[in-house]
Formats: C-alpha cells, sequence, structure tokens
C-alpha cells in the first residue's frame, strides 16, 4: 500500500491524474499485492507541483523530478527496489515527454518504522496489515 510523492516544477506534466495513476498501478503490480481493494484503495500518489523558483542544483538548473515511494518495511526485496526505480523513471519521463528526463529523475524509497503505517484512524505493524488483507482476501473468497 505505498504512498508515492512526485515533486516537479508546474507544467512538467500535462496529465497530472494519470501519472499518478500509472505510477500508483506500477508499484502495486512491482510490489506483487493481490488485486484486492484493501490495496487497490490505498496505494496512491501525489502529484506536487512547485514553482520553478523552488527547486535548484547546484548548478541552477530546475528541471529534475524527485519520486518519494513510502511502503510498509519489507515490501521491496533488492530486486523490486531495482524494478520500481526503473519502471517509476520511465513513467515520469514518458508523462513529461521528454526522455531525457531519466536522467534527471530522483527515487528514494523509504520504508515506514513498524506501527508507521496509519489507516483508517490506526497506526498498523506489518503483522496486522497481512492479517487484514489475508481477511478481506479469504471474504472475497467467501463471497464467490
Amino acid at each position: 500500500m505505498p504512498m508515492i510523492d512526485v515533486y516537479a516544477t508546474a507544467g512538467t506534466f500535462a496529465d497530472k491524474h494519470q501519472l499518478a495513476v500509472d505510477l500508483a498501478t506500477a508499484v502495486m503490480v512491482v510490489e506483487g499485492v493481490p488485486d484486492i481493494p484493501m490495496f487497490r484503495q490505498n496505494t496512491a500518489a501525489f502529484v506536487h507541483e512547485l514553482a520553478a523558483d523552488s527547486l535548484s542544483n547546484v548548478d541552477s538548473d530546475n528541471t529534475y523530478v524527485r519520486v518519494q515511494v513510502l511502503t510498509n518495511t519489507g515490501a521491496l526485496d533488492r530486486d523490486k527496489q531495482l524494478a520500481v526505480v526503473e519502471r517509476l523513471t520511465l513513467i515520469v519521463a514518458a508523462a513529461a515527454g521528454d526522455p531525457t528526463l531519466a536522467e534527471r529523475t530522483w527515487v528514494l524509497l523509504t520504508e515506514a518504522i513498524p506501527g508507521g503505517w496509519g489507516l483508517k484512524g490506526h497506526a498498523h505493524t506489518n503483522d496486522e496489515l497481512v492479517n487484514a488483507a489475508r481477511a478481506q482476501i479469504a471474504e472475497l473468497h467467501a463471497r464467490s
């Protein structure tokens, strides 16, 4: 149930909503979680537009994108880390219509501490999230 934040100068992306959908979908697929409402409704991306003067590297270039992905602890093993970074970088560059943006996209992977994933007013541990997912899967199977 990752949360994804994208920061870029205003106007970088023509369709911010589709970018958010594409990023959330990609992370959910790479993470390999079941396609259940719990994960579909709680994997989201937020696109933050910054004024052009709000971003710069040392050389005064502001044509960078920062993507931060927050997951629960242990959600991404090394292969999944590599896949998420590659896919999100390519999605960002495509959404901007600028293949060279892949060279200027930073992807930061962060894990929430145990108990640091708040959902429905409760600070969940990883075990609680796993148990909630299993309960939802069992409920969906019982209905079908």
